[in-house]
């Protein structure tokens, strides 16, 4: 079955998300923006567009009916706007917001809707919330299971070894905002730039540190069965002690409007970079205590004549390989849908979610 599927928000990454569907047999799409500069490069693409004000629930709602999904990439604050407006169109609905406050907005339109609504699809939360759900079936008894997550520039320069690969606003929320994590077997909320760790990976040494909103729903999920669960960043060394003065010493945390403008005119954009997911979990399998690791490392790639970042790539990946699913019959077609109740091998075999198979997946197996 063919799907019509409609883009909200017509950034980088829907980009990304229409030139994928675009080249697909089983879907036709259209992006609607309010910005007629970014739908003038979208139509360009041979790709219909609408302008429309994705704040306007009312008037949004009327041009999504005749679709089957809606995607929202716009921005996080936008998105309870536009789940009402698919809710009410009678379309599924996915988005790759981390933001928990939208998150919940969504989960509430979903209690008693007659269509799938399934935030959180991206990169992070997203794929590396299927990836450790993954992991946590291949053991009898879990005991933790730790989430880190990098989109980095490949090639750093500046003292923050950073570069914008995304949203500054969903960046600046990541920094700010209190992280869900399982600690001693409670769900608990712990302080963002905290925990910090050092990680090496192909001979390249990283940091990580907490940051909010990449476990999405897991660890409700996995509450009462792990005893710890956790999801950090990843960055180049000396990333943390900067934003620490940033956000604490120069007290930026309570002006995010500054920062982000700081961020957006100091730090060039790139699309040469490095996505690195790198989950490892600890448990019991067979009466013996063992430890697995499942490592993805994506790069920037052509398609379709065109250069894309390995943001983009991976974000486009995985909304797009769990909307897959949806068509197809294996996911929920009602209610609110969690990413750990997507199988990672039903994912990586989906036209989309190839593309992360594609930046190697590996597993490995060791005892602790």
């Amino acid at each position: 079955m063919s799907w019509n599927v409609c883009i909200v928000g017509a950034g980088k990454i829907g980009q990304m998300i229409a030139t994928l569907l675009k080249a697909s047999p089983n879907y036709t799409v259209s992006v609607a923006d309010h910005d007629l500069k970014s739908l003038s490069e979208i139509a360009k693409m041979g790709i219909s567009t609408k302008q429309i004000d994705a704040s306007d629930a009312r008037k949004l709602a009327e041009n999504l009916k005749g679709f089957n999904a809606v995607i929202s990439a716009a921005p996080f604050f936008l998105t309870p706007k536009i789940a009402e407006a698919a809710k009410t169109a009678g379309a599924h609905y996915f988005d790759l917001t981390e933001d928990v406050a939208a998150t919940n907005a969504v989960r509430a339109l979903a209690e008693d809707s007659q269509t799938a609504f399934m935030p959180q699809c991206g990169l992070a939360p997203g794929f590396v919330g299927i990836a450790g759900a993954s992991l946590a079936t291949e053991f009898d008894e879990i005991d933790s299971l730790h989430m880190r997550v990098g989109a980095l520039p490949l090639y750093p320069t500046n003292a923050l070894k950073y570069n914008l690969t995304w949203s500054t606003d969903g960046l600046i929320n990541e920094y700010c905002n209190p992280c869900d994590a399982i600690v001693n077997g409670q769900l608990v909320k712990t302080v963002p730039l905290e925990d910090y760790e050092v990680l090496g990976h192909d001979g390249v040494e990283y940091e990580c540190f907490n940051t909010s909103g990449g476990l999405g729903t897991l660890p409700e999920t996995l509450e009462g069965r792990a005893r710890s669960v956790s999801y950090r960043s990843i960055r180049y060394p000396g990333h943390c002690e900067i934003l620490k003065l940033l956000l604490h010493d120069l007290g930026l945390e309570r002006r995010r409007d500054l920062l982000k403008e700081i961020f957006e005119s100091a730090l060039p954009r790139t699309d040469q970079d490095v996505v690195l997911v790198y989950c490892t979990a600890k448990g019991m399998i067979d009466g013996a205590l063992r430890e697995k690791s499942l490592i993805n490392k994506s790069f920037a790639r052509d398609i379709n004549g065109q250069t894309w970042s390995a943001i983009q790539v991976t974000t486009a990946a995985g909304v797009l390989g769990v909307v897959d699913l949806m068509r197809t019959g294996t996911l929920p077609s009602k209610g609110f849908v969690r990413q750990e109740q997507v199988k990672l091998v039903d994912f990586l075999n989906t036209e989309f979610g190839a593309l992360y198979r594609a930046g190697d997946v590996t597993l490995q197996n060791k005892a602790a």
